[in-house]
């Protein structure tokens, strides 16, 4: 995969926030993407205490979700861990993980945030952007917003609200299970991105994609 170089990572805090806030505008939050063959999970991990950053992306078939192709990558961690600039600290080894796949996946599913974020700029949106790629945060937990209680059915989701705008959903992938937290990255609208992650998610609370990238960048399966 070719991946756009449009900014420096050895950044400070400030000037992080300020790319942040210079790129927002350029995320699309509209269905621009074909054909969905390959969906492909993206997970970080870290080692060494946390000096080295982990990389690991799972490439699925999709609908079936058979895994077809994986990468694991490592970089010294450059970044400190800042809350709302994550990306800056995981995005660089995720993209040096992107640009080494033979597959190029239609969709990318990301271990994190994406519009739902304090900017508007999760990790979700950055990647998707620099690898100009559709992209959808699932988070395990929620960053920012309210929203009203979702039912416990599987399927059943609500909308999150942050400052007056509706920035995610609150998903329930599983009946009786903890809820998920989707919000777009790039080049997809919500309610896509909500039908994506429920078709990715058979089973567990968390997509396949997921699950393998989990697996992979924590070390549970040898790459």
């Amino acid at each position: 995969m070719r991946i756009k170089v449009i900014h420096r990572w050895n950044v400070s805090p400030q000037e992080a926030i300020a790319i942040q806030e210079r790129l927002r505008p350029a995320v699309i939050d509209q269905d621009k993407l074909g054909r969905v063959r390959y969906v492909a999970g993206l997970d970080i991990g870290f080692q060494e205490k946390n000096t080295i950053t982990r990389a690991a992306v799972a490439v699925l078939t999709y609908p079936d979700l058979q895994l077809v192709e994986h990468i694991v990558d490592h970089r010294p961690t450059s970044f400190p861990y800042v809350p709302g600039l994550l990306s800056f600290r995981e995005a660089p080894a995720a993209l040096d993980a992107l640009a080494k796949l033979e597959i190029r996946p239609d969709l990318l599913l990301c271990d994190g945030q994406g519009l739902a974020h304090p900017r508007r700029f999760g990790l979700a949106c950055h990647i998707g952007l620099l690898a100009d790629i559709p992209a959808v945060g699932v988070a395990k937990t929620r960053l920012i917003g309210q929203h009203e209680p979702v039912l416990e059915s599987r399927g059943s989701w609500q909308p999150l609200w942050h400052e007056g705008e509706m920035v995610g959903a609150v998903l329930r992938t599983r009946t009786n299970v903890k809820p998920v937290y989707v919000s777009i990255g790039h080049r997809i609208s919500l309610e896509t991105a909500i039908e994506y992650v429920m078709a990715c998610t058979p089973k567990y609370r968390l997509p396949e994609t997921t699950r393998w990238a989990h697996r992979l960048a924590s070390g549970q399966v040898r790459a």
